[in-house]
């Protein structure tokens, strides 16, 4: 099974209120933190440790941002790929992930920086494609409001093709470094891309050349449907959140079916499932700290983080006042929250209902354990199969990546489902994706033909 480890560049986990436990670090700005999380994630044997980000502060609500700073919501926030370089200084084998969004930055740009960081980590980037999702990170570039959840996309799929082409131009034996003969690369073997779309274009000659994977892996978490419909055409490993056993057998097989429309190999898309685990060396002790984790959380939490993900300032309602359709058209940010309170057969909910139902801001179904009860749970769903693995959310850093690489993997390796050893030195090593031939990300969906 696949390890990915949920990180962020900033003074807290996804959960706001991990700053706030007794034994996380605070020194989440040094880079002894990063080295640190580094070289306990590569002897846990992890595929890869992935920095999710925001280009703001979740600091929509009343329009300021005092409650942030004051709670400690995300409220720094780091260049994610700068402290991936930290990480890679002390390790050998981990992969090595990062957000970069495809609405504020150019695709040579990122094209440039993931090809660079790939060569300069021998083959262990990958880069998280996001289109963000808030008039705060638009602010913050130089926008007046964020674009339209449709139109993100459809420009996603643009800037895909500009990367895909450019890290594509050079050929892997395109250079020579021939001294005698005065020929440093095949001119033959560097094409420029020359790409004029709807949204975007560039020109090229791309001026990095093919890294040791190819290119880097693509990670993608979209969940709304035109989400996945991104992710299953570009995706190579996805990050979902399946709640239960039930939900994730009927995710996982459409996925998988998603990526075969595409003509692409289904097992060239690897689904890794988040969750959190809370666990010791034995499922008493685990309780406990359960039961201690949830005094952490208060009301603010929750708020902060809804009013940045549904890009609507819940300051302007009350706790029970029910949200009109207006408002609710109106919801430009994470579609899948609005989906999930509607599943509930509420079309106008109230603040309430948003808090309840989404749990955004709160550790909601944590695996609580010793070594046996959260190894068989990770059996159970591997084994079925309704994952190809998992995306490891801390409840705090780094003693949740510590507990899990004392307790869980040695389990996990007694059982056969782990590897004991890194058997490659890429990322698509560790995740068994192939290298990537020239030109192969063209494939049209087999529905169009």
């Amino acid at each position: 099974m696949s390890l990915v480890a949920f990180l962020q560049a900033q003074n807290c986990t996804t959960l706001p209120s991990s700053w706030r436990h007794p034994e996380a670090r605070t020194d989440t700005w040094s880079p002894d933190y990063y080295q640190h999380i580094g070289r306990v994630l590569e002897e846990g044997k992890f595929d890869i440790g992935f920095f999710d980000d925001r280009l703001a502060m979740p600091d929509m609500y009343a329009g300021d941002h005092a409650e942030t700073v004051k709670n400690g919501i995300r409220a720094t926030k780091l260049d994610a790929v700068t402290c991936l370089m930290s990480m890679a200084s002390v390790t050998e084998h981990l992969g090595l992930g990062a957000t970069y969004s495809t609405t504020y930055f150019e695709p040579f740009h990122v094209a440039r920086l993931f090809q660079t960081l790939d060569l300069m980590s021998r083959g262990r980037a990958a880069w998280n494609v996001v289109t963000s999702v808030n008039d705060n990170e638009a602010r913050n570039m130089g926008r007046d409001a964020h674009s339209f959840h449709l139109d993100r996309y459809d420009r996603a799929e643009e800037f895909m093709e500009v990367v895909m082409g450019h890290w594509d131009s050079w050929d892997d034996d395109a250079i020579v470094a021939d001294k005698a003969n005065n020929l440093y690369a095949h001119p033959d073997k560097v094409r420029r891309l020359d790409y004029d779309g709807k949204y975007l274009s560039s020109r090229g000659p791309f001026t990095v050349p093919r890294g040791p994977q190819g290119h880097p892996v693509i990670i993608q978490a979209g969940s709304s449907v035109r989400g996945k419909q991104f992710g299953s055409r570009w995706g190579e490993l996805i990050f979902v959140v399946y709640r239960n056993l039930e939900n994730a057998r009927k995710e996982y097989p459409a996925m998988k079916q998603l990526a075969a429309d595409w003509g692409r190999d289904p097992d060239h898309m690897k689904l890794t499932t988040l969750f959190y685990p809370i666990v010791a060396a034995t499922k008493d002790e685990a309780e406990d700290k359960r039961a201690a984790y949830e005094k952490l959380a208060n009301p603010m939490d929750q708020l902060l983080l809804l009013s940045e993900a549904l890009n609507f300032d819940f300051a302007k309602k009350e706790l029970d006042e029910a949200f009109t359709d207006e408002e609710i058209n109106s919801i430009q940010g994470m579609q899948h929250h609005i989906e999930r309170v509607k599943g509930m057969g509420i079309n106008n909910p109230t603040v309430r209902d948003f808090m309840e139902i989404t749990g955004r801001g709160l550790l909601r179904n944590a695996w609580v354990g010793g070594p046996k009860e959260i190894a068989d749970q990770m059996e159970e769903w591997f084994t079925e199969p309704v994952c190809d693995g998992f995306v490891i959310g801390p409840t705090h850093q780094p003693g949740t990546f510590e507990d899990f690489t004392k307790y869980v993997v040695p389990e996990l390796q007694k059982r056969g489902l782990y590897r004991k050893e890194y058997t490659g030195t890429t990322l698509r090593d560790h995740l068994g994706l192939p290298h990537p031939e020239i030109g192969s990300w063209k494939t049209k969906p087999l529905a169009a033909e």
